[in-house]
């Protein structure tokens, strides 16, 4: 099966500091990638260097058999990268339902019937103002928001970030259902690594920027051992 996604060494950063060096990815259709790291290893820059947001000095992306290297972040979301990012970006005059037409590409599985099927939550709120919602909500409709855009790619950055334990849970299992519906590739970051790898199938470890580690999740997930020694999180 040719690959979705071919990055090659990508090195990038923000002005003149490099974060990323030479790194590579490559997913097939349907794969489901832990991007894993200590804080500040440049897990976070790999998605916004995907996405066309940072400074890239050497490397190149190739999504879906189109070179995106120089091509900007609107055209890369309109070639089926849907990206979920850790501030959210909520907009405070749109209503929960507004969020999610406003960026709707028709013709593809996720329609705003399905989204609502997997977050009623949303549905109960749909007149509601984004900044009206809790910390919960606005991921739930952040993670929907790209899911109306029928990605080929999705890049979560820090899903479970700052949310209590019972909306984790409930996140983990509609995030679990998307992921192994395996309709598109996906990308998660999160500091909770066994979290990430008990959604997906492969694992990469970063750690000052380069990749350090590849391997199956199931792998990691057996080793507990060489797991906190890369990434020193539970």
């Amino acid at each position: 099966m040719p690959e979705l996604l071919v990055a090659e060494g990508l090195t990038a950063g923000y002005g003149d500091s490099i974060v990323l060096e030479e790194v590579g990815v490559t997913l097939a259709p349907g794969e489901s990638l832990a991007l894993l790291g200590r804080n500040g290893v440049g897990k976070t820059t790999l998605l916004l260097t995907l996405m066309g947001l940072t400074r890239l000095k050497q490397g190149r992306v190739v999504f879906n058999g189109e070179d995106l290297t120089n091509v900007p972040t609107y055209r890369r979301a309109q070639a089926g990268l849907g990206w979920v990012p850790q501030e959210r970006f909520m907009f405070p005059s749109l209503t929960v339902e507004e969020h999610l037409t406003v960026v709707a590409r028709p013709g593809g599985p996720w329609t705003l019937e399905r989204v609502y099927k997997i977050f009623p939550r949303l549905e109960e709120r749909r007149r509601n103002l984004g900044n009206q919602l809790s910390g919960g909500e606005q991921q739930m409709l952040a993670i929907a928001r790209a899911l109306m855009t029928n990605p080929r790619l999705l890049l979560l950055d820090e899903p479970m970030e700052g949310l209590a334990p019972i909306i984790v849970q409930e996140l983990m299992k509609v995030i679990g259902q998307i992921v192994r519906a395996g309709e598109f590739a996906v990308i998660v970051v999160e500091q909770h690594a066994r979290l990430a790898l008990g959604l997906t199938t492969q694992a990469m470890v970063l750690d000052r920027g380069r990749v350090v580690h590849r391997a199956a999740s199931e792998e990691l997930l057996r080793d507990p051992a060489i797991l906190d020694r890369l990434v020193a999180v539970a």
